[in-house]
């Protein structure tokens, strides 16, 4: 039950640990209504590397009323289509963009670097953003939290956000070990930038082996590629996720043996300075909150690069905070409550849909590639090509628009808003 009694000491300066997505997003929502952000991030710069990752439905909406979506779609991939090739590089089939990505008219992708530099540009006025630090521990009381940070600083704030990813060391600072709500899919992820070797421009290639997958792509007005494997493992593998030497030989041990360009691609590994491999997981909490402690994006409810929608969960996310936080007037127990209200639903429903695409991404069986070849290659010739797609597109814009969001209001709103914020929360 919602409390109807407003907290003594409203809510005015907010740490958040983390500046990929969430973070940066929910620190731009925070000062436009007024409360006081400070974003510590673990890395000494600002990570730029990552996948492409889609925006779409709702996330789209966001972007708008962040007043970025021109500065997205400025960065769009402009991806022009896909193809899959056997092992002698021989193309097996290929579909335009809209079919691989299942996208509507108005949705867009970018690269996951792109967007965390665009929010870093939009908020590093107004934003102080304490980069080469960490917290440390945690001491709360009634009226807010004291946080030591790696640094040796100690500083009081009145809420603390953990916008820390899947690994999150603020989860794990109040909630407990990782393993107590992490949930592992049978696979792993990796990606990396190389040479493009292959030529590929606005286009992506995709090579199936049983139990993986590889793919190759290059976007608008890039001269280099990403690298993309998947991988299925029936246990989890033993490395620290900060061990990228360990990991390097993990995703080279999966692959050892295989053909196509895979050798190639693999050497391109061991020189790459953005290498990245996790497992495809998922994080389940019974609750995202505790006292004035709140989770934001995968640290609450990582869903898992399968399901498509992690950066639409994170944007969707520290927009409701934010919006739930200013709506209560700072009373962070009423907005956490109502913000776990309103994303629930809409997390829970993308977390099914990546279980099932796990399996769909790394077929285990030469049949079942078979299977799918022949649907890659006869499907533009076929008549019911286009409700196919719809179908596709219906489905993951489902997913998309899972979180009913609030009017809030409009930037403007925001702004006019936020000296009155500022007096109510001092």
């Amino acid at each position: 039950m919602t409390s109807s009694v407003r907290s003594a000491h409203p809510a005015r300066t907010v740490l958040v640990s983390g500046a990929s997505i969430a973070g940066p997003a929910l620190a731009l929502w925070l000062h436009r209504y007024g409360f006081v952000p400070t974003v510590v991030e673990k890395a000494p710069a600002l990570r730029t590397g990552g996948y492409k990752v889609d925006l779409r439905g709702d996330a789209i909406g966001i972007c708008a009323r962040m007043g970025i979506l021109d500065e997205v779609r400025a960065r769009s991939t402009d991806m022009a289509g896909g193809s899959y090739v056997d092992s002698r590089g021989r193309t097996i089939g290929e579909l335009p963009a809209e079919v691989f990505g299942g996208r509507e008219e108005g949705d867009d992708e970018i690269m996951r670097g792109d967007l965390a530099g665009i929010l870093y540009e939009r908020t590093r006025a107004d934003v102080e953003y304490l980069f080469g630090d960490s917290i440390a521990s945690l001491a709360e009381d009634a009226d807010g939290v004291t946080v030591t940070f790696d640094s040796g600083t100690v500083r009081r704030f009145d809420l603390v956000v953990g916008a820390d990813g899947l690994h999150s060391h603020t989860r794990r600072l109040v909630f407990g070990e990782e393993r107590r709500f992490k949930r592992y899919l049978g696979a792993y992820i990796s990606i990396f930038t190389a040479p493009n070797h292959l030529g590929l421009k606005r286009w992506e290639t995709y090579h199936a082996l049983p139990g993986k997958l590889v793919c190759v792509y290059s976007s608008s007005g890039e001269t280099s590629a990403k690298n993309l494997f998947v991988f299925r493992s029936p246990q989890e593998l033993p490395y620290s996720h900060r061990d990228v030497t360990a990991q390097k030989r993990l995703l080279g041990e999966a692959f050892a043996g295989d053909g196509w360009e895979i050798p190639r691609l693999m050497g391109h590994a061991e020189t790459a300075d953005d290498f990245y491999l996790d497992s495809i997981s998922l994080i389940e909490m019974d609750r995202w909150s505790r006292g004035r402690v709140v989770l934001l994006g995968d640290a609450a409810h990582c869903a898992s690069p399968a399901s498509g929608q992690g950066t639409g969960l994170a944007l969707a996310g520290a927009y409701v905070l934010a919006g739930e936080l200013a709506a209560a007037g700072g009373d962070h127990r009423v907005a956490f409550e109502e913000y776990e209200r309103v994303m629930r639903p809409g997390v829970e429903q993308n977390q099914r849909m990546a279980e099932g695409f796990v399996k769909e991404m790394t077929a285990d069986t030469r049949w079942k590639i078979a299977l799918r070849m022949f649907m890659v290659r006869t499907l533009p010739k076929t008549p019911w090509k286009n409700l196919i797609a719809k179908k596709i597109r219906e489905d993951i814009q489902k997913a998309a628009n899972a979180v009913p969001l609030k009017e809030y209001g409009t930037y403007e709103a925001h702004a006019a808003a936020a000296p009155g914020a500022r007096r109510l929360a001092s």
